[in-house]
């Protein structure tokens, strides 16, 4: 594993370095050009609103797109905002003391998110496989509220699943191939070690909810949201023309692979 730079922390038990090595293990299983589109993010970023950027990590997760900014960019500022109390609790650990983070709880499907926010607006707002579940209209909303925290000159950028449904056999062809390279990925790997071994993401979970301090925060986050649900995953043209309509000057694919894409809309 690379590594990305985390400030790491073990606190109340919890190996929290270990829990980032395993949801990191865990994403890119499903995406081994993951960190691919990460480059690309903070090329962006850096090349856009420059090396000290105020960035919202909307819908962070343990902090993936934080780690990495703060080691690409260490003059940077982070607000990690997620609804999720097991990934909160993984990113907290990870940056406890580190006074360039702050993390939010906050439900984007609540009108009233941005309001829990500590600041008005962002030179970033960044975001990587996390608004698909959610479907079009919320998310149409969503880049409504997303265009109004990004300051004139600001950038948002979503890498995510969004399929072309126009190319059906080309998506079949690559979903087969993918599912393919998942098993054998799957076959070969190390299980000694349950937070270093390829784990699908039911199987993520079921070892996050055995962890004694995850264990709590695991519980509640299965209250909140059930079990694991996608929502339609627009095309990228779909994505382009609805950031425009929401007051973003321009947008486009600056990335892709045959399953996603990464679209940046500059204010």
């Amino acid at each position: 594993m690379t590594d990305v730079g985390t400030t790491t922390t073990t606190a109340g038990g919890a190996d929290w370095s270990g829990w980032q090595r395993s949801w990191d293990r865990q994403q890119e299983w499903y995406m081994p050009d993951r960190e691919e589109r990460f480059r690309i993010m903070l090329d962006m970023v850096e090349a856009l609103v420059g090396p000290a950027p105020r960035v919202l990590d909307l819908a962070c997760g343990t902090g993936t797109i934080t780690a990495r900014l703060l080691a690409r960019l260490p003059g940077a500022t982070s607000t990690g905002l997620d609804l999720d109390p097991a990934l909160l609790a993984i990113a907290e650990g990870t940056f406890a003391g580190d006074d360039r983070v702050t993390f939010v709880a906050a439900d984007l499907k609540d009108p009233q998110w941005p309001a829990r926010l500590p600041y008005g607006s962002y030179d970033a707002v960044l975001t990587a496989t996390a608004l698909h579940w959610l479907h079009s209209e919320p998310l149409a909303a969503l880049y409504g509220q997303v265009a109004e925290l990004v300051r004139d000159g600001g950038v948002f950028m979503n890498a995510d699943h969004m399929i072309d449904e126009t190319t059906p056999r080309i998506n079949a062809a690559e979903r087969a191939q993918r599912h393919t390279r998942m098993d054998q990925a799957k076959a070969g790997g190390d299980s000694d070690l349950v937070t270093e071994r390829v784990l699908d993401w039911a199987e993520w979970w079921q070892a996050a909810a055995q962890d004694p301090v995850l264990a709590g925060p695991t519980a509640r986050r299965y209250e909140i949201y059930g079990e694991h649900a996608d929502g339609d995953m627009p095309s990228p043209a779909w994505h382009a023309r609805v950031l425009k309509e929401k007051g973003f000057g321009e947008a486009r694919a600056v990335w892709a692979s045959p399953s996603d894409t990464m679209l940046l809309a500059l204010k």
